[in-house]
């Protein structure tokens, strides 16, 4: 193995994390990152070498100290939970075999954790959809390559992409793959595959984010009133490299939405009552976590002009709870403002203006694994509203 070290002197030390993220994506040799101070290390066995990974890094750093980072900071609330818990709660869920580690970022869930992360959604549906009177809908796992070109995902997140493909509708290429297989006694992932001969161009990925369906299925069409709300749970898929060795970065993961869809001034009160109806909850279940203005990690040259832009229109407020054996938080819920973005891209009208839209996201997963890290597995040392709540909802499921 080898070892890349690089100064981040140049940067504001609130864009290291974002530096670390994107400079996973460098080298698909690497084998760890990590921030020690100003300096980031990379270890890795690329055969072209350190300086190849390098030259790589420091064009991420020039892409990112250019622009005005001045972003505006501003805390909706914070809540000051107990959280009596300390310990590493994924080794607790590992060796509890309440969770199964199939590859970094990628679980297999088991009780007690599968029923709570059941009743989290549930109560997100109660405590949040419900109140806007929202409409249950049910979203494909996957999407059109062309409704995620409408939402600019692939100029904004491209190293997210999970791309589906087929083997190609010819006898002779199925035959051939099989046999290939056979021969080789199974499959193995190191043995060569050519995709243009074999697979079909894609057409489908699989999903990255709830919402993009309800503007897909709202193409074209003009809404009444003042506006609609909608909300559904989807699996959701994001490749996020080495990072999903971090706390809670899931390969596959689960998203409840609350989506609003109107005019203007129905969209900006509805994201208003959401962030008073999420502290409501954060209080209520004495969760430890503070409410803040961000930007989604804009992965392109033009990181900064959007992440500045979002930062300052107050665009994206993030729900963060705290991680008390790791020091940190994580983010596990948002607001969105969209603005008319996807209503222009879709083509979804209010009268014969473009509609506005925005959403509320709750990631699951997240939102179990920050409650038990700082609750722990024991149900006696939950918060009692909490755990009161979560018995009731046990005797009816």
């Amino acid at each position: 193995m080898n070892q890349c070290i690089i100064s981040l002197a140049p940067l504001d030390p609130a864009q290291h994390g974002q530096l670390k993220y994107a400079a996973a994506f460098t080298s698909e040799y690497i084998e760890d990152i990590r921030l020690e101070e100003d300096t980031l290390l990379l270890t890795h066995n690329d055969p072209r070498g350190s300086g190849w990974i390098e030259v790589r890094v420091q064009k991420l750093i020039e892409r990112f100290s250019h622009g005005d980072f001045g972003f505006k900071e501003h805390i909706l609330f914070e809540h000051q939970g107990s959280k009596p818990y300390s310990g590493n709660i994924m080794n607790e869920l590992v060796e509890s075999k309440s969770m199964k580690v199939l590859d970094p970022g990628l679980f297999i869930f088991r009780e007690p954790l599968s029923s709570l992360m059941r009743f989290l959604d549930y109560s997100f549906v109660e405590k949040v959809a419900k109140p806007f009177g929202a409409k249950e809908e049910t979203y494909p796992a996957v999407i059109h390559l062309t409704t995620l070109d409408k939402t600019n995902h692939f100029t904004s997140f491209p190293e997210h992409l999970h791309f589906l493909s087929h083997l190609r509708d010819d006898l002779d290429v199925i035959e051939a793959f099989s046999e290939s297989v056979r021969q080789s006694q199974g499959w193995k992932q190191e043995a060569p595959l050519d995709l243009n001969v074999n697979m079909a161009k894609p057409k489908l990925a699989m999903n990255p984010s709830t919402c993009y369906h309800c503007y897909e299925g709202l193409q074209g069409e003009t809404i009444e009133g003042d506006g609609l709300v909608a909300t559904a749970v989807a699996k959701c898929h994001r490749y996020e490299s080495k990072n999903h060795g971090d706390f809670g970065r899931l390969l596959d993961f689960t998203m409840r939405e609350i989506i609003f869809v109107g005019k203007p001034e129905f969209v900006r009160e509805n994201r208003l009552k959401a962030v008073e109806l999420m502290k409501q909850l954060a209080v209520e279940w004495d969760i430890d976590c503070t409410m803040e203005n961000a930007n989604d990690p804009f992965f392109t040259n033009d990181f900064q002009v959007k992440a500045s832009f979002q930062r300052n229109q107050e665009m994206k407020y993030e729900l963060r709870l705290t991680i008390p054996y790791l020091n940190k938080s994580i983010a596990c819920g948002s607001v969105n403002f969209h603005s008319t973005a996807f209503g222009t891209a879709f083509d979804i009208k209010m009268g014969k203006r473009n509609a506005t839209t925005g959403c509320v996201g709750f990631g699951i997963e997240r939102w179990a694994l920050a409650i038990l890290a700082q609750f722990g597995l024991d149900e006696s040392g939950w918060p009692e509203a909490f755990r009161s709540q979560y018995q009731a909802w046990k005797e009816t499921n």
